[in-house]
């Protein structure tokens, strides 16, 4: 992923996390219509990972597989579940400048994805989240997730005093060098990951930039939604104890840095992460 222009200067990199449980069954076509996306229209130096958190079924298998065909993929297994964790996991040992996630469904159009990551790699923000609920957003999902989504997003301006629109959108990037900051102030290692990550953020006067987006529910979706609200509420309640977290955290610069290289191996074992690549 460190490479250089014409001019021997090493280009700004981007690694793409997609945490998955038990998703062998959409894994291969997913991973493929993305990497193949970005292999065409993408103009940065990037790196798909699969992030599977714990899976009983073949995602893994199917995970290892992808790395054997596509060069742009890897692969990483972690032994608990977690969406946040998996994130906080990989992100915070990302050699790439900026890191983001999406959701293994693709609900949100890929086309979109350079306007998330572009205001990083130029210095621009710090952080980046596409929005449901933006008034040029097109999305298509039923009255029900509209309904939570749009309370959720009410009670955090109300209660947390948020000014982002859209806390739980599948489609997020950030800086890593900011990231490493904030990690280990979030606690949450599930879906109120996401939250937390934008209030810290938004606390610390980070520039968080909005992108509408294109978004297609999935109706395969295994959320549980009445649990995920209820865990929202308890890691909102959270938050409000705490009160305001400062954290130094890097400031904005046209002139990245240099990444150590991470070990080119084909599978090693780091503490509790077994990599594939």
């Amino acid at each position: 992923m460190n490479e250089t222009n014409a001019g021997g200067a090493r280009r700004r990199s981007v690694e793409i996390v997609v945490p998955v449980h038990n998703e062998a069954h959409v894994l291969a076509e997913s991973i493929g219509r993305l990497h193949a996306y970005l292999e065409e229209s993408f103009p940065f130096p990037f790196r798909i990972t699969v992030a599977d958190n714990a899976s009983t079924d073949a995602t893994w298998q199917e995970a290892t597989e992808l790395t054997l065909r596509l060069p742009h993929v890897h692969a990483v297994r972690l032994a608990e579940k977690g969406r946040g964790r998996a994130l906080k996991q990989v992100w915070s040992r990302s050699t790439a400048d900026v890191v983001a996630y999406m959701d293994v469904d693709l609900s949100t159009g890929l086309e979109g994805f350079l306007p998330l990551v572009a205001p990083l790699l130029s210095g621009h923000s710090d952080l980046a989240i596409g929005s449901r609920l933006h008034r040029q957003a097109a999305v298509v999902r039923g009255a029900k997730r509209e309904f939570v989504s749009r309370s959720y997003n009410l009670l955090l301006k109300a209660g947390l005093a948020a000014r982002f629109s859209d806390a739980q959108c599948g489609f997020k990037a950030i800086r890593t060098d900011v990231f490493r900051a904030l990690a280990p102030h979030i606690e949450d290692t599930a879906w109120f990951f996401d939250t937390e990550l934008l209030v810290l953020a938004q606390r610390n006067r980070l520039r968080i930039h909005e992108v509408p987006v294109d978004w297609t529910d999935d109706p395969d979706s295994r959320v549980d939604i009445v649990r995920t609200a209820l865990d929202d509420l308890r890691g909102m309640a959270r938050m409000l104890r705490t009160g305001r977290t400062r954290i130094a955290v890097p400031r904005r610069t046209s002139t990245p840095q240099v990444p150590a290289a991470r070990p080119t191996t084909s599978a090693v074992h780091l503490d509790h992460l077994e990599y594939a690549s």
